[in-house]
């Protein structure tokens, strides 16, 4: 646990996946707040209770929980507070907290597809029986109240919304503009470059583009002013400036290497897959997809390849 200023303080909490630890935070205000909510596991709310102890609050006390996304690492505990009968967040959230079931066939219908056309052969297919498995560590509720954009928090006027979509579709980070702290969940962190996670469409006929909405939400952040960052994983860092570029021009060292596999023939998203990630596409093929789709996405954008639909298989090409 760590007091950070007087009205924030950082709680960690442990997880199952291999990211390690998530971070949430206790935000004080007209309303006491939880912002995230960890893992839905013993361990997570046994370390919870007793950081939160240290603060001299217990469950009892948290008024509303402000959530950043909805992965299972930040919603897992949402239900445990008794007084907090409003759950703030984006309108995308809801369709997980509430199990909304005909979103979850067309999510995985949506992976199914995509990973047929893009060549997965069918002796892989059988992992996407196991998208709601993380479903496990998660928490069920229902959003309250949706924020978005320029939104300012709910009990906290100082803090406004940023959306900040890549990472997830429901992604939101928080501004406090006076001095520059930014809640960044999982969209910027110290020691790691998120993943821009594959999702179905929506509201939308098209699915979205994580790998481009990303960039162009780490390129936003430059014009924040953000002096400290609040991240869900890793430490507290306050070197934006000099970060944001080396996440991208990361992203576009892995991207020339799909290029360059391109140049030499024309394949399918499941052959770029497996040679950018020999060891991993295996037991990590949602992970590894999304990396892979992602780059070609970000290559198709800058006009470097084009792509095609032979018998039901997508290929690309480079230009």
């Amino acid at each position: 646990m760590k007091v950070l200023d007087e009205t924030i303080s950082q709680l960690t909490i442990p997880t199952p996946f291999a990211v390690g630890d998530t971070h949430v935070y206790v935000l004080k205000g007209d309303t006491l707040s939880l912002v995230d909510a960890g893992v839905k596991t013993p361990e997570a709310w046994e370390a919870f209770t007793i950081q939160l102890k240290e603060l001299g609050y217990y469950p009892n006390d948290i008024e509303q929980i402000i959530l950043t996304h909805h992965h299972p690492d930040h919603i897992g505990l949402v239900e445990q507070f008794p007084r907090a009968n409003r759950i703030i967040a984006h309108e995308n959230v809801n369709l997980w907290l509430t199990r909304n079931e005909p979103f979850f066939k067309h999510y995985e219908n949506f992976f199914r597809d995509l990973f047929q056309s893009s060549g997965v052969p069918d002796q892989y297919q059988a992992l996407l029986n196991k998208l709601r498995a993380p479903l496990r560590y998660a928490g069920q509720g229902e959003v309250t109240d949706v924020i978005t954009e320029g939104d300012i928090l709910p009990g906290h006027h100082e803090w406004s919304v940023i959306e900040t979509k890549g990472h997830a579709q429901s992604h939101l980070s928080f501004l406090r503009e006076q001095d520059g702290a930014f809640i960044g969940g999982d969209h910027i962190l110290s020691h790691i470059s998120s993943n821009p996670l594959l999702e179905p469409p929506i509201n939308e006929l098209d699915r979205p583009k994580p790998m481009l909405q990303y960039r162009a939400n780490l390129e936003k952040c430059l014009a924040l002013g953000i002096t400290t960052v609040f991240p869900g994983h890793g430490s507290v860092f306050s070197n934006v400036e000099e970060l944001v570029p080396l996440r991208l021009t990361k992203q576009e060292q892995r991207a020339n290497k799909v290029l360059t596999l391109l140049k030499e023939y024309s394949q399918t998203p499941f052959q770029i897959c497996q040679q950018i990630f020999p060891r991993q596409y295996e037991k990590q093929l949602d992970l590894t997809m999304s990396e892979t789709i992602g780059q070609l996405d970000y290559l198709e954008a800058e006009d470097l390849i084009s792509k095609t639909c032979e018998d039901g298989l997508l290929y690309y090409h480079a230009r």
